[in-house]
């Protein structure tokens, strides 16, 4: 059960939505406003998993890493077919850092960066939880 949610800000909120969906395969459930360039609050799902996002606002000091010139977090995602994602990632153009390898801990993983600039590693390794390890 996902109990951490992140919050990204894109500056261009709307076309983030729809890169995010084109490339990673996202699903967009819902935002708000439905439609303009504002988006208060956006909800994506990968899996069974929830990324919320939404425009710059200036007053919480947040911003889009394209701003900074720099990124100052990553989102690891797993995902169960690695090159496939890969794949998909890189025909619709999403910006890879580094292509698909395997890692001396046992993983398979790539990097890529989204259209302004927060940086995403896909893989195959999943994290031991109180809940995977008593399975």
């Amino acid at each position: 059960m996902q109990t951490i949610f992140p919050i990204l800000r894109y500056t261009e909120a709307r076309t983030a939505i729809q890169s995010l969906c084109a490339s990673f395969g996202f699903e967009e459930l819902f935002s708000v406003p439905d439609s303009g360039p504002f988006v208060r609050h956006a909800q994506l799902k990968l899996g069974e998993n929830i990324v919320m996002l939404g425009s710059v606002r200036p007053e919480e000091s947040m911003t889009s890493p394209n701003s900074l010139g720099a990124s100052t977090q990553a989102i690891y995602v797993f995902v169960d077919h690695l090159d496939e994602h890969f794949e998909r990632a890189q025909s619709a153009g999403a910006e890879i850092i580094s292509p698909p390898r395997d890692t001396d801990f046992g993983s398979r993983e790539y990097h890529a960066r989204d259209i302004e600039g927060h940086l995403w590693t896909f893989g195959t390794y999943r994290p031991v939880t109180t809940e995977t390890s008593a399975k």
